[in-house]
């Protein structure tokens, strides 16, 4: 059976508060997928995970405790998500690559966070997503976040960006050139998640989250507003 693998980012399912009405749209879209195919979904911390990670800044804490308290915020998400997907979804998040593999074998839909032993701690969650499509011998992860795609500057705070349908790994390794990684980071990849997608030849679509009828264009092959690496 194929699988399907999603990075969901925090933001998207927490903005500020939880996106009820978005969880019951993405529930609808990831139970109908299911059954055709297996599901991973790797949530990301969002703002959660930024406000906490800002807090210990504050205090002097180390990285790795910076790093600690956002992987429990994606695990928070992910029970959130998991619990709301019901019975065909995991309800005990994996904390390792091998509980993971296990859930894998018991549902058609696994829910986790970041933070798996393997995985290499400091990454984002869109880095477990990386680790794990490729641990899976997949081709493609989708990545969904709360913009529309990639663009060639921040378009919150520039109304003249301009979304990037498409851009080869090694341009995307070039505007990752400039992106200075910290606890919290807010970008579309990190640097081991672009490491493993260049190297495993992985296909990452970047679609916003909250828009479910264009993920299910993804989904069918038909026209989209989005952006590809690879």
């Amino acid at each position: 059976m194929p699988t399907r693998i999603f990075s969901l980012g925090g933001s998207a399912i927490v903005p500020g508060k939880v996106d009820y009405s978005l969880l019951k749209k993405l529930k609808s879209l990831i139970l109908g997928l299911s059954r055709r195919e297996q599901v991973v979904i790797v949530c990301g911390g969002g703002r959660t995970a930024r406000e906490y990670i800002s807090a210990l800044e504050k205090e002097g804490a180390s990285e790795y405790e910076r790093c600690s308290v956002g992987i429990e915020c994606t695990r928070l998400n992910a029970l959130l998500v998991a619990l709301f997907l019901g019975q065909l979804a995991n309800s005990h998040i994996p904390t390792t690559t091998g509980e993971f593999l296990k859930a894998m074998k018991k549902h058609r839909i696994v829910v986790t966070g970041g933070g798996l032993e393997d995985a290499h701690i400091g990454t984002t969650s869109d880095g477990t997503t990386a680790f794990l499509t490729a641990l899976l011998h997949e081709k493609e992860f989708i990545n969904l976040t709360n913009v529309s795609g990639l663009y060639d500057k921040d378009p919150r705070k520039f109304r003249n960006a301009k979304l990037v349908p498409r851009i080869s790994y090694g341009d995307f390794w070039k505007l990752m050139g400039k992106v200075k990684e910290k606890p919290g980071q807010h970008f579309i990849l990190d640097s081991y998640a672009t490491k493993i997608i260049t190297k495993n030849k992985i296909r990452v679509a970047i679609l916003d989250g909250k828009e479910i009828k264009n993920i299910s264009s993804y989904l069918d092959g038909r026209k989209f507003v989005g952006s590809v690496i690879g």
